[in-house]
This record gives structure tokens, sequence and C-alpha cells, in this order.
């Protein structure tokens, strides 16, 4: 586990423990002396926290002028005939209000081709607008909203909006080989508990989907170490330059927010309440920006290291309670 606390003017807290390497397969442990600790700079799969990403530069696109709103998803990606034909905004997508599916087997598709018509093709459960239903599927389609809106691939976006201005070096989709020993490992992904049978994931993307898409997708697939998310988190508290005007980043810290669940007391413990926002990811991780006592929270594990597990939310509501009581 990796964890970084503090507020809009610096750091308070920085600690690693644990394991980022125990397990050489789901029902075997490493020799003792193979097991490799979680170091201040380890990368950890984001998993959902890449949602928060994709978030941002979806606001920073809408600050430019090049995507609206209450636009429909047709006008910047007109090959998703279903999200057309069922008028699904682009607001409704990052509000998850669009009534699409929370998920698609995407990875059990033969071919890109049959991926893609799978996804532009699958009709909302609900009328858009009418009820909230978390899904992976609208950020693969605001995905392609910035993409077409744009004319740049996801990556590049999140580099030149977010990681490129802020210096985040250790935070990146598909990281290269030389940095796997600075990664923890995830799941001995197999079937029947897994989607795909894959062995021990480390260093490529645990979501099965965003594995099928090629490691880059509006959902999951960033790895980055807490540090480099406490520096977007200070930079969030301090009103979003150089990336967002603060305008733009009450728009989604506000309730109901754009892409980012607020006051959810199950992983926010005492910081939800009076306006806190964050976001978890299925491996393991969390982070909680609270602007009424400017401060944030960071906590990264790989939990479904050697294999998913029902989840526990206790430890993120209980480290977010001890910050609120160590700020107020």
């Amino acid at each position: 586990m990796a964890l970084a606390a503090g507020t809009g003017s610096g750091p308070l807290v920085r600690e690693a423990s644990g394991w980022a390497v125990r397990y050489a397969a789901h029902d075997r442990e490493l020799p003792r002396e193979r097991w490799e600790p979680v170091r201040a700079d380890t990368l950890f799969d984001l998993a959902s926290l890449t949602k928060l990403f994709t978030t941002i530069v979806a606001v920073r696109a809408l600050e430019r002028g090049r995507i609206a709103l209450d636009a429909p998803v047709a006008s910047y990606a007109p090959a998703f005939t279903a999200a057309a034909e069922h008028g699904i905004t682009v607001r409704q997508l990052l509000t998850h209000t669009s009534g699409l599916v929370p998920e698609l087997p995407l990875y059990d598709c033969a071919s890109a081709e049959e991926r893609l018509t799978r996804l532009t093709c699958e009709p909302p459960a609900t009328a858009p607008g009418t009820a909230r239903r978390y899904s992976d599927l609208n950020f693969l389609l605001l995905q392609a909203v910035l993409e077409g809106a744009e004319g740049e691939p996801l990556d590049r976006l999140v580099h030149d909006t977010i990681t490129g201005p802020l210096g985040m070096t250790s935070t990146r989709f598909r990281p290269p080989a030389s940095w796997l020993p600075r990664i923890a490992a995830t799941e001995d992904q197999r079937r029947p508990w897994g989607k795909l049978d894959r062995g021990m994931v480390r260093g490529t993307v645990h979501d099965e989907n965003a594995y099928a898409l090629g490691g880059i997708a509006g959902h999951a697939g960033l790895f980055a170490t807490a540090g480099d998310l406490a520096v977007l988190c200070r930079t969030l508290l301090r009103g979003g330059d150089p990336l967002l005007a603060p305008s733009s980043v009450d728009l989604m810290l506000t309730a109901p927010g754009l892409g980012f669940e607020i006051d959810q007391p199950w992983f926010m413990g005492e910081l939800a309440g009076r306006g806190a926002a964050g976001h978890t990811g299925f491996t393991g991780t969390s982070l909680v920006l609270d602007r009424a006592t400017d401060s944030y929270l960071v906590l990264l594990a790989n939990t479904v290291h050697p294999r998913r597990r029902p989840a526990d939310n206790r430890p993120r509501a209980a480290a977010a309670t001890a910050l609120a009581h160590a700020v107020w």
C-alpha cells in the first residue's frame, strides 16, 4: 500500500508498506527472498481512477469550446449509432445517467472490428437522463467523443492536458518494460474468477476490457505513483491552474459532479458530508478531495494480488476518517 495525504499547501504524510509482489500464482507464494516491498516510487494500476483523468480532459475540452456538455455524443462520435438513436449526451456520460449497462464482454470479441461494433450498437437499458447507473461504457464513449473532438488519442490528450504540465513523469498508459521493477503486481487472472486466462498480471492493465482495447481506455489503463496523484490533488485544491479554471473545478467537484463521486462515506469516511469528491478503483485504489478542509487522500493498493476477493472498503473509509480528524 502507498498512501499520500496533505493539503493544497503541501504533503502531510507519505507512507509505503506491504508487498508489491508476493505471489507467483493465486495459490503459491514466491520464496521469501523474492518478495518485493512497496516503495514510495511504486506504480499501481489505477483502474477506475483513470476516469478522473478522462474527466479532466473532457472539462478542459469544454473550456476550449471543443465539446458541449449537452451536445449529443453523435456530434463527435457519429459511429456510435445507438447513442445517436437514443440522444445520449456528453453530460449523461459524465454523470452516469446515459442508461447504459455497467459493462460489455468486449474481451470475448474475436476482433477489434467486432469489439467496435458491439460497443457502438449497444442501446441504453433505461431511458437516458432518467436514472443513475454507474457504467464503464460511459467513459469508453467519452473517450470516443474526446478523440473525435480533439483529433488526438486519449493517451496523448492525458499527457498534454495533465501529466505533462504537472510533471507527473510516473503516470501513463502502457508503461514500458523498463518500469516493470517499480510496478505492483495485480491478479493471477484466470477463469472462472477472471474473465480471461492471463496468469499473473504485472505491468499491463488488469481490467479485461481495457486490455482487449490495447491498454488505453477511458475507464481504465493508467498506472501511477501516489506521489504523482498527490500533485494532481494539490493542483485541484488550489483551483486548477495550470490545468483548469476554478469554475471548471467547481463544475467537476460540486454535486452532482462530473466524473467524480460526491460525499460517499463508504470510502470517504468522515470526510464525506460537506462536498468531498473522489473515486475508487477495482484494484484497490482510491482518491478523495475535500475542499472544506483543503485536504486530499490518495490510497493505492493491489488488493487483487494474487486473486480478487469481495471488496472491503473499511480501510479506505478509516484512512479518510483519520485524515478528517487530523485536519479539522
